[in-house]
């Protein structure tokens, strides 16, 4: 046999198993499509170090950002790869934001890093057992739709108010200042600093290039604003607001001293799945895994038919091919990201950009992927983006969260106002928890109160009763102690 007709028969064996004419596409699409994909989410490489370098500051230590960032970037080429072969969907996976700002804020802090990514392991491992016995699918149809969009909105808007808070642009008032306003705008109530100055800039160039609808708008926004933000500093020497009160959030932003280093994975295998058990208490942890599957498995589902949609690829019952795979793979991802100690991975919506620019298959997967993996070299310019740069887009991501609110029917208050409850609790009290646990449980009661328990799925009896032991956990666990 000739090496043309050889080489012809693997492109021919390639193309039947990733499907790539049988769904209309070819070659050149699917690789661009991987390209738009990478470009349109590699801010999450800046992103998740930085978000998850904020929550473990708070346990007294400091994770280092660049092992984070080749964590992140680790996980994320793997897990988009396999995403690809196993399932052969053009769906990317990386650190679920949300998620990393639910582990950061609210879990690390009662117990250590490895305690914690410990949690997020047996999550991910739950939902592949959800997966594998359908139970995933009957716990998904549970939750009303217009109740998991509030908790999608409630999230949009948590990270935005992160991200106004870590960007200096919002700031508790304290105590001593004697007024019930519980924030105020910059400090004193004005914005009179450099860092506030370069992430307004940073936020407005960032909103210009999304609204044009530029690709990669985010990416593109979080490095223009670095870029403004060494300018400053090198001009002005405003300094870290660990010294100044008016100087740069958790990074001052200088040029490094190197672009390309080897690969930080020293972070690999942190984690623990029994001591948090007794370190925080079996309810706070049965609650944490709770509402890490929540916040997690229900972004995929909508995620994946989303993507679907806008690439015709769904049957006819509004599913896509291969959603048992799809599914699983995304199970398995969330534990890796705890086992890598870089928080849940999960599937992205920013895959439309590759779908959108043609991708229809899993060859656009491998393309991201690999681009994620050399992104693992890249780890020092993490140590560069201050958090003025980075908030830029967790306001972006915040709105593109948030959009969805129109597709809650406002005018039934037995579905309004528990969503209302739970997409308004969560930026409020700084817990995703506390948000899905409020809609729920008023959700359970106002159906109740008005005669329709009838619309009330009985495993939502259940998990509203979970949330109120949550709720009520301080008085249990000292009687109980």
């Amino acid at each position: 046999m000739s090496t043309t007709a050889t080489n012809a028969g693997v492109r021919s064996a390639f193309d039947r198993y990733f499907e790539i004419s049988a769904r209309g596409s070819h070659l050149s699409r699917e690789v661009r499509g991987g390209f738009a994909t990478f470009f349109t989410m590699a801010y999450i490489v800046v992103l998740n170090p930085l978000i998850l370098g904020a929550g473990a500051d708070k346990l007294g230590g400091k994770l280092p950002l660049a092992a984070l960032a080749a964590g992140t970037a680790l996980v994320a080429g793997v897990m988009t790869i396999l995403m690809g072969v196993v399932a052969r969907f053009p769906l990317a996976l990386a650190a679920g934001l949300g998620v990393n700002a639910l582990v950061a804020f609210e879990i690390a802090p009662e117990m250590t890093w490895a305690d914690a990514m410990g949690l997020v392991v047996i999550e991910g491992v739950l939902i592949g057992i959800l997966v594998l016995t359908g139970l995933r699918t009957l716990v998904f149809r549970a939750v009303p739709t217009q109740l998991k969009t509030a908790i999608g909105v409630g999230i949009g808007l948590f990270l935005m108010i992160i991200g106004l808070v870590d960007a200096g642009f919002v700031h508790r008032v304290p105590d001593a200042a004697g007024t019930t306003v519980p924030v105020e705008l910059g400090l004193g109530g004005t914005l009179l600093t450099w860092p506030s100055f370069v992430f307004v800039i940073g936020l407005l160039f960032t909103l210009v290039l999304f609204a044009r609808k530029v690709k990669g708008a985010i990416l593109i926004g979080i490095l223009g604003t670095t870029v403004l933000a060494i300018v400053v500093e090198a001009i002005a020497k405003v300094g870290s607001s660990a010294i100044n009160p008016h100087g740069w959030s958790l990074n001052v932003p200088k040029v490094p001293e190197k672009i390309v280093s080897k690969p930080d994975l020293s972070l690999i295998g942190h984690f623990n799945v029994l001591d948090s058990w007794s370190t925080a208490g079996w309810l706070v942890c049965l609650m944490f895994v709770f509402t890490l599957l929540i916040t997690d498995f229900f972004d995929t589902m909508g995620t994946m038919v989303a993507i679907g949609q806008e690439g015709d690829l769904l049957d006819e019952n509004g599913m896509p091919p291969r959603t048992r795979e799809i599914l699983l793979v995304d199970s398995l991802a969330a534990a890796a990201g705890g086992a890598a100690s870089v928080s849940s991975n999960t599937s992205y919506i920013e895959s439309a950009a590759g779908v959108g620019e043609g991708a229809r298959t899993g060859v656009a997967n491998l393309v991201t992927g690999v681009l994620f993996l050399l992104a693992m070299f890249l780890s020092p310019l993490v140590q560069v983006v201050p958090f003025e740069a980075a908030s830029t887009a967790l306001v972006v991501v915040g709105f593109l969260m948030m959009t969805s609110v129109r597709n809650i029917d406002w005018a039934d208050y037995t579905i309004a106002l528990p969503a209302f409850l739970a997409i308004t609790i969560m930026p409020f009290t700084y817990s995703i928890s506390n948000g899905i646990g409020a809609g729920i449980i008023s959700y359970v009661v106002l159906k109740v109160a008005t005669g329709r328990a009838k619309d009330i799925h009985p495993i939502l009896y259940g998990v509203a009763a979970l949330f109120v032991l949550y709720f009520f956990r301080g008085p249990l666990e000292a009687w109980l102690g």
